[in-house]
């Protein structure tokens, strides 16, 4: 058989943009909207990976390359296809050549602004002060040319002529790819490919197909026989058997967890039904909604006596202040609205010893700033009344025992119990309601307009009603499976809301009325619902809802166009408990309850099986294994998914009865190291006996501890699958709730291949070196080729071929028969690295006017850390600040301790510390950058900044700064004089980047000092 395109070659660079592009459309992800589940992969990577691993190799490798791309979308024809927006004219005019902002007749002019435009002036001057111009003789072109896209964006104002419609698809060929996608629907939402691209690759595969489904059957009966099974035994989500389903391929799926199965299931089964079932089990969502709209009017606990109805509640705990006995309502900010300028504000009530709660609508500046300040901060309370501050730990009365362990302080409360009881540390109190009213505007349109108020007596015995109605129906809607009964078991995320609450029951994390909310629709699916599809229908809907409307939902008041929202439980991967939250009234639910239900592929004539079941005890075949499994410590889905599960079992049990409705804590794969190890070798050892002959087994992988990655690879060695390839794309970003911890932004797709024909031979590393270190140059160099011959278009970056590298020499290893130990294994891995990174210079060393003989003499010859550090300067250029980025080339150059190198380390804002950032820290100590010649220069850069400041005279300070470098590096200066020109000529060269401006002009002044010194 021969290899398939992904052995070979992939678009790691590309492939990480369109990622991004989906991670971030938020809601308009396609599977997301049918429920929460951690950690989920990318659609468009999961058909990256399937479509490389179903095309073939060939000896023309830029054809085939050129043939992939275009299958996965990724060509010029098919991104002006995906073009769904017009460019600003901003980007227009940045683009437009001088021949055509003259023929449009374009001309930029500055917004009058008065003051601001003068202090984005002066900063423009700043950044440019070599170039002698003032803030009179500024001209807009040179302004425009400096300024930052945010400035552009507020202080300047671009005119186009009419004729500059006619350059937007010209203008748009040149954006780089990443901006393209600004203006681009997402990869995801992609369902087929122009007719000219399938006849493109027609002609050269030798296909006749015109859809995804015609070129898996085609190419899978070519290939393998027959059309491959993908199988995915950590399914999750569900997003990986989906995408295959989706693209025409047989789909097997599992998991141990039976909130996962549920989703898979879902994803699989609902969203290829054909389109008049999916109208009908839309008919029953409105159905069951408008039941429950009825049922809750009737009982009058939403409307007011004017006929307004709440759609938000706002609620605090309460608790006694023990040094002044008042009892004080907790909240970190008393801000409800930021644009409604809506505030609660504390007043003393002497005869209560308590706080009346009044709610400010317009409130002025002055009392926007007090609300900034609430009552709970750094989990200490602070009391508005005698002005102390008291541990949140000390309220609770938690305490040490005499080894040390702490005895935390709250009782537990019983299984009947839904509300405090009047001796609980911690009360509940209703504060804040947000009620909805319409009228009629001047032209009878109905209007709808949204206030706050403190609750009112009439709201207290509606509160009151409230309790009322769920005590009469609380047992019996426990025992009918309504509302949760279940006690909540001790565990890493689960012990938080038991030792900070003392919730010992699931139900617990929901206030009386959103248990009778929900209750409410429970019970009328379980009325309504004629069919399997409703039920699970139904009982998606309501995990929804309790992800958006339990007690640890925060309330936001910047959401909604600033008049706040509630955020949903699982913002993170935690059970966080708060001191105040938002409650939804039902008709604030219904983004919740209404779920996307489209016909997104054709279910028929496709074989899609699924099975609860663990990985270690599957029995089914097949030719592709593609999976994102457990990352030992990163997310517990056991103890998280319990949260769904405990609403979840009555209906599990009824519609799959051959279903467990438990997590299987005992059998999930975490822990420690040698847990998690033993597990997971269990799991691939059975999944390789179960991958056909010459099949492929791709996994997933998203974690940054080294030793668990190392762990990771042993146990796929000891499955006999033999590594081909691994290929990393950024797959997360801020705000998917995987961003602390040992949680990085990329995923590594590691390709591994069946064989049992293959045959190692026994070998030591030694006799490797040489093997390994051409296979290197090889991969490296073969896509270094492969760019080269793609019209311009940078596809990898630096870290994507050190990484390349590394995974080369894997792929030698992994086809011998080695018995040394980890240790040395992981010695000889890492100077592999080091290898691959001393091949690859980067672009801002090429061009310094030096032969390239000293220039790859001076990279060698520096430590990782340099490197590291000047590969960051590197991506910077490009415009390149994902983390992701600097996290690769982290791992590629084997460096742990590189965030004391970042001046920035946010998500899609990273970047490494300037000079003067640095100032004079990890100087003379343990770290790895610290006593190199790279940071030495850095250092006599600040030093010489800093005398500046000093002394006022530049030239004086000039002159110190060399003198200290000189001192610094010793006799190590004149016997590597070479080395620190071309180190201060690339830093020099660094003006380009706004905070480099006045390092870089300290480093050409430094440099001169250098080249003309004299022994």
């Amino acid at each position: 058989m021969s290899e398939s395109i992904i052995e070979k070659v992939f678009f790691p660079k590309l492939m990480s943009y369109e990622t991004y592009k989906e991670r971030k459309s938020g809601a308009g992800q396609i599977l997301t909207g049918l429920g929460k589940w951690w950690g989920r992969k990318p659609l468009v990577y999961a058909r990256a990976l399937l479509l490389g691993i179903l095309l073939p190799a060939s000896d023309d490798i830029k054809r085939d390359t050129e043939i992939y791309m275009k299958l996965l979308g990724l060509s010029e024809r098919e991104l002006l296809k995906r073009k769904n927006k017009k460019l600003e004219p901003i980007v227009v005019y940045e683009y437009m050549t001088d021949e055509e902002k003259a023929d449009c007749g374009a001309v930029i002019e500055y917004k009058t602004n008065g003051s601001v435009l003068h202090t984005f002036k002066k900063e423009v001057v700043k950044r440019i002060k070599d170039e002698n111009y003032s803030l009179d003789t500024l001209p807009a072109e040179i302004a425009f040319k400096y300024a930052t896209e945010e400035e552009k964006k507020q202080y300047f104002k671009v005119h186009l002529g009419l004729k500059c419609n006619q350059y937007e698809l010209e203008i748009f060929k040149r954006l780089p790819y990443d901006l393209k996608l600004k203006y681009c629907e997402g990869l995801d939402k992609v369902d087929n490919l122009s007719r000219e691209t399938w006849e493109d690759i027609n002609n050269y595969l030798g296909t006749n197909a015109y859809s995804y489904q015609e070129i898996v059957k085609q190419l899978g009966e070519r290939r393998f026989g027959h059309v491959p099974t993908v199988g995915d035994p950590f399914c999750g989500g569900g997003n990986i058997p989906f995408e295959a389903a989706r693209l025409g391929f047989n789909v097997y799926a599992s998991d141990l967890n039976p909130v996962a199965m549920l989703l898979t299931w879902s994803a699989l089964n609902l969203l290829g039904l054909p389109e008049d079932k999916i109208k009908k089990l839309k008919a029953f969502q409105e159905r069951i909604f408008k039941l429950a709209d009825k049922q809750i009017t009737e009982w009058g606990i939403e409307h007011n006596s004017q006929g307004h109805r709440a759609n938000a509640y706002l609620y605090c705990t309460e608790a006694v202040c023990p040094d002044c006995g008042w009892r004080v309502p907790l909240a970190p900010s008393w801000i409800i609205g930021k644009n409604t300028r809506t505030v609660a504000i504390l007043k003393e009530n002497a005869e209560s010893k308590s706080f009346d709660i009044e709610i400010k609508m317009n409130a002025s500046d002055e009392e926007m700033e007090i609300a900034k300040k609430g009552t709970v901060m750094r989990s200490e309370l602070k009391c508005p009344h005698c002005k102390n501050s008291v541990p949140i730990s000390k309220i609770r009365g938690d305490k040490k025992d005499e080894k040390g362990n702490t005895i935390w302080g709250l009782r537990r409360w019983e299984k009947h119990e839904f509300v405090p009881r009047e001796d609980d540390v911690f009360q509940e109190r209703l504060y804040c309601i947000r009620y909805e009213k319409e009228y009629k505007d001047e032209n009878g349109r109905i209007r709808t307009e949204r206030y706050y108020k403190a609750p009112d007596e009439e709201d207290l015995e509606r509160e009151k009603k409230v309790i009322e109605l769920l005590g009469e129906r609380f047992s019996e809607w426990q025992q009918k499976g309504y509302i949760p009964s279940d006690v909540i078991e001790e565990g890493y995320n689960t012990s938080q809301p038991i030792r900070e609450r003392g919730w010992a029951y699931w139900h617990q994390l929901f206030n009386p009325r959103q248990l009778l909310l929900h209750g409410l629709l429970m019970e009328l699916i379980d009325k309504e619902a004629k069919t399997r599809e409703e039920r699970i229908v139904g009982l998606l809907g309501v995990n929804r809802c309790c992800n958006w409307n339990s007690k640890l939902c925060i309330w936001d008041p910047t959401k909604s166009g600033g008049i706040g929202h509630t955020a949903q439980t699982f913002y993170n991967q935690a059970l966080n408990t708060l001191f105040n939250y938002g409650v939804r009234g039902l008709k604030a639910l219904d983004e919740s309850w209404f779920f996307k239900l489209n016909r997104l592929f054709n279910i028929e004539h496709k074989v899609l099986y699924t099975n609860l079941l663990d990985a270690r005890i599957l029995q089914n075949y097949c030719m592709v294994w593609l999976t994102d499994p457990p990352y030992a410590d990163a997310v517990n889905y056991h103890e998280l998914s319990e949260f769904f599960l405990a609403w979840d079992k009555k209906f599990l049990k009824e519609v799959f009865p051959e279903w467990y409705t438990d997590s299987k804590r005992a059998l999930a794969i975490k822990g420690s190291d040698d847990q998690f190890k033993l597990a997971m070798t269990e799991a691939f050892k059975n999944i390789a006996e179960h991958t056909l002959e010459g099949g492929y087994v791709i996994i997933m992988f998203t974690h940054q501890s080294a030793k668990v990655f190392a762990s990771l690879v042993q146990i796929l060695l000891s499955a006999g699958l033999r590594i081909m390839n691994a290929w990393s794309v950024a797959t997360e970003t801020e705000s998917v709730g995987i961003d602390e911890g040992n949680y990085v932004q990329s995923t590594v797709a590691i390709i591994l291949k069946k064989d049992s024909a293959y045959k190692r031979q026994k070998a030591f590393l030694r006799q490797l070196r040489g093997i390994v270190k051409n296979e290197v140059e090889k991969q490296i160099h073969y896509m270094m080729e492969v760019e080269n011959g793609l019209k311009g278009n940078k596809i990898f970056t630096s870290a994507d071929l050190e990484l390349a590298g590394y995974y080369a020499a894997l792929r030698v290893l992994t086809a011998y028969d080695i018995s040394e130990s980890e240790e040395k294994m992981t010695e000889f891995l890492e100077d592999m690295r080091s290898y691959a990174s001393s091949i690859i210079l980067p672009e801002g060393f090429k061009g310094l006017g030096y032969d390239i003989e000293s220039i790859r003499e001076v990279w060698a010859s520096l430590n990782n850390y340099e490197k590291y550090y000047i590969r960051g300067l590197e991506f910077e250029k490009e415009g390149e600040r994902k983390i992701k980025l600097y996290q690769d080339a982290a791992r590629g150059l084997g460096i742990l301790d590189y965030d004391d190198l970042l001046g920035e380390n946010r998500v899609n804002r990273a970047r490494v510390k300037t000079a003067t950032e640095f100032g004079m820290t990890i100087l003379e100590t343990q770290h790895g950058f610290s006593n190199t010649m790279l940071r030495y220069i850095l250092a006599a850069i600040n030093v010489t900044q800093e005398k500046i400041r000093e002394i006022g005279d530049e030239t004086t300070a000039i002159s110190i700064g060399h003198e200290w470098l000189k001192n610094k590096l010793g006799s190590e200066y004149w016997h590597k004089k070479l080395k620190v020109e071309i180190l201060l000529r690339y830093i020099s060269n660094l003006s380009i980047l706004p905070q480099w401006v006045e390092d870089s002009r300290i480093a050409r002044h430094l440099l001169e000092r250098v080249v003309n010194d004299r022994m």
